[in-house]
């Protein structure tokens, strides 16, 4: 198994670092020494028995932490050959678990999590662990993660540490987004358009065109008044600033996570893990096939031909797209509700005057935004629950080799599921919505039924930001509420089906088998939690500048939430190694690229900042404006294009909700020629001056983000100076102890045969002396 074990202590000194001075700070947020003892540093190298003495034995039975025993009793337990049926052979504890032969096999806690062993000999580490990591009061201090490596594995440990990790690195980002948002709350009196359309004078006098068909009534533009005013805490200065620097944010979370995962790699001996690991016993079992190695030129054995492999992956790919396809067949069925039930609320809201308080507040495309997230994140709930099961047979049926592999492939699969599943409707309200409506006399057709939607005149940057926080808030208390209830309820209901309850004192295996199986995904679930709540924070962000601080309070509550089931309702699982996340850092860098590109189309396509700019900096004044100096004022109606009553078509120029008086003309969003014009209802000039300034925009602020990320990324070397010190002397001491080893040998093996041959020498000579 190559299990890596201390030759000798580190002697490398520890240098001094300017964060030492805050130690004083830090120590209140540390767990205290005198109960969990730090870890001491050893060099390490590969356990053989022949070198015992060669390594660092301080005490025999302790030389194999319990994670380290239960690993190598599960690696016998899961290839021990029990029966052989037609030359089949089975093996493998899980296979007899799956038999219902064994109820479980799982190793056990050491103690209650409530009060220590009895035993003194016991070290009470589950104890200590509740204590100092699981209780609530403990929740400002900082992780036992050498403790948590030492009882669970470093594949546990490896997660709570990353899971630590990007939680303290959202502070900083929830820090800036709520100055940012403090920043647009603030200046939301200053900001001119909404005054605009909140004036009486001003859009009380704008006639709105109607947004469907028969249905739906002319309007006051004054009637969005409470939603511009929202707007402009979103749509500021502040975001474009936060915006850039969430781009940069994501490039430092990564870079440095990839020097703090170097030294826990050397710190746990993971650091050749890939090297080491065995194929998993199920790919073992169908290993039928004999095939020559190319590289050896020896028979091996493998489970399937390269055409039958060939066939898996394609039947697998196919899975996967389809219910990609069908995520997206029910996304267009978000799409036809928002459109049909928007003509329903624009009926029934029909009599909008801005008295009504509720009225004021609730409008149509509120009500129908509100609504249809709610359904959205109905139907990704259960979407999710249903993907997850096929997922895994699809992975199954694939046989990857090694845990690793395994887990990499569902990885994937889970995550382009989840991406598409998650982020379609966001996708949808930022980049598509109100984009493609015509005009009023000649709008666009869904299906050639059902009227495209529009945005409010502020845009659909505030329906964005409602879709993000009902579906984050809404899958944060979906996700806590299930990880604590669930376990907790089935282990109550275990408790009263104890077999030994007739007994004083339950024994352990009997407390421990009534807790819940962790399962060999159980980590991935949580892993795939904090991803998808990792793509909100970034991809979106723009919209939505307070999602690091929603981020952050979860992952506070996640981190204890999680070490309160491992701790008091699970099972203890069998450790594992693990180098690093996985196939995880690769997708968190594939989603901070694509963050760029979202963050600064949303900017530029779904809020209204380009054109603002636009008619600030060129229609503000001469040649286009009237303005004698640079000015917002009479931005709204520079924005807001007109249509004459009597270009409508049949079906909706008989409006019989008009109720706002006679009247020839109406005003939609929209930069086109008024009715007159010798291109009248065409795009006119200040359209394609804010369509080069949008693309200017992106292009600007990509290569601007992009080349500081790459800059950062060259700057920040993936391993530090004192881990590869650490490292090379680790190596220098392992070929030193080989050398000295075969040396030792050489020399012994020498003196044996000097022995023997002197011994010959003396019986052929001593005759003749005689």
């Amino acid at each position: 198994m190559h299990i890596k074990l201390p030759l000798k202590p580190n002697d490398l000194k520890t240098r001094f670092s300017a964060f030492d001075t805050l130690n004083w700070f830090t120590k209140v947020l540390r767990v205290d020494e005198s109960i969990i003892k730090p870890e001491q540093e050893f060099f390490t190298a590969p356990f053989e028995k022949d070198r015992i003495n060669d390594f660092y034995i301080l005490d025999r039975d302790s030389f194999f932490n319990p994670a380290t025993r239960s690993r190598i009793v599960y690696f016998i337990l899961s290839r021990v050959k029990y029966q052989v049926v037609n030359n089949v052979s089975k093996f493998g504890i899980n296979r007899l678990v799956n038999s219902g032969i064994y109820k479980a096999a799982f190793p056990l806690h050491d103690c209650k999590f409530r009060c220590p062993s009895e035993d003194r000999s016991c070290p009470s580490e589950r104890y200590l662990l509740y204590r100092e990591w699981a209780h609530p009061r403990s929740i400002y201090k900082k992780q036992p993660l050498d403790l948590i490596r030492k009882y669970y594995g470093e594949k546990i440990g490896i997660y709570f540490a990353w899971l630590g990790y990007y939680t303290q690195m959202l502070l900083l980002a929830a820090v800036v987004g709520v100055a940012c948002f403090l920043y647009g709350f603030i200046n939301q009196d200053n900001c001119t358009w909404s005054k605009e359309v909140c004036d009486p004078d001003i859009g009380g006098k704008i006639i709105m065109c109607p947004q469907c068909d028969r249905l739906c009534p002319f309007w006051k533009l004054n009637i969005t008044c409470e939603s511009s005013k929202k707007l402009c805490i979103f749509d500021s200065f502040g975001t474009l600033v936060f915006a850039v620097f969430m781009g940069i944010w994501v490039t430092l979370f990564l870079e440095f996570w990839k020097r703090r995962q170097a030294e826990l790699e050397y710190e746990w001996d993971t650091v050749e893990l890939q090297q080491e690991e065995q194929a998993r016993p199920e790919y073992e079992a169908r290993c039928t096939h004999v095939v020559i190695n190319e590289i050896t030129q020896e028979e091996e054995r493998i489970p399937f031909t390269a055409c039958g492999k060939c066939i898996r992956v394609t039947l697998c790919a196919s899975a996967v797209f389809f219910w990609i396809l069908l995520i997206i067949a029910s996304v267009v069925g978000i799409i036809v509700y928002r459109l049909s039930v928007f003509i329903v609320f624009s009926a029934k809201l029909k009599n909008l005057n801005g008295t009504d308080p509720i009225q004021k507040y609730l409008t149509p495309q509120m009500a129908t935004s509100v609504t249809a997230s709610i359904i959205s994140f109905i139907i990704i709930m259960i979407l999710n629950t249903i993907y997850e099961k096929v997922a895994i047979m699809i992975t199954d049926f694939e046989l990857p080799r090694t845990q690793t592999d395994y887990e990499n492939s569902l990885t994937m699969k889970m995550f382009l599921f989840q991406f598409v599943n998650y982020y379609s409707s966001c996708f949808y309200i930022a980049f598509f919505k109100g984009k493609f409506v015509g005009y009023p006399g000649d709008p666009v057709y869904w299906l050639g039924k059902y009227r495209n939607e529009e945005c409010d005149p502020g845009g659909c940057l505030l329906e964005l930001t409602t879709q993000l926080t009902i579906i984050m808030g809404g899958k944060a208390i979906w996700n806590n509420v299930q990880e604590v209830l669930l376990p907790w309820i089935m282990n109550l209901i275990g408790r009263y089906h104890t077999v030994s309850g007739s007994e004083k004192t339950t024994p352990r295996w009997e407390q421990d088998y009534h807790l819940q199986p962790m399962g060999k995904l159980g980590l991935f679930y949580e892993y795939l939690e904090m991803i998808i709540q990792f793509g909100f924070v970034t991809l979106f962000v723009a919209s939505f500048p307070l999602a690091p601080l929603l981020a952050l309070v979860n992952n506070i509550l996640e981190i204890r939430v999680d070490a309160w089931k491992l701790t008091t309702q699970f099972r203890r699982m069998v450790p594992e190694k693990a180098r690093d996340i996985g196939a995880w850092q690769p997708i968190m860098q594939g989603i901070a690229i694509l963050a760029v590109v979202t963050n600064a189309m949303i900017i530029a396509f779904t809020s209204d900042m380009i054109p603002r700019l636009v008619y600030y900096w060129s229609f503000s004044i001469p040649p286009y404006g009237d303005h004698a100096s640079y000015t917002m004022d009479g931005y709204i109606n520079s924005t807001l294009s007109t249509f004459n009553v009597m270009d409508f078509k049949n079906k909706s120029k008989e409006n019989p909700y008009s109720g706002l008086g006679n009247h020839t003309t109406c005003r939609y969003r929209d930069f086109r020629n008024p009715p007159g014009h010798p291109q009248e209802y065409k795009h006119n000039i200040y359209y394609w001056h804010v369509i080069a300034a949008k693309l200017a925009f992106v292009i600007v602020m990509e290569h601007i983000i992009y080349s500081v990320k790459f800059f950062i990324s060259y700057a920040i070397p993936d391993v530090s100076k004192r881990t590869k010190s650490k490292i090379k002397r680790e190596k220098y001491l392992t070929q030193k102890l080989l050398r000295e080893s075969h040396l030792n040998d050489m020399t012994k093996n020498m003196g044996v045969i000097a022995e023997r041959m002197t011994e010959v020498v003396d019986n052929n000579t001593r005759p003749k002396l005689e």
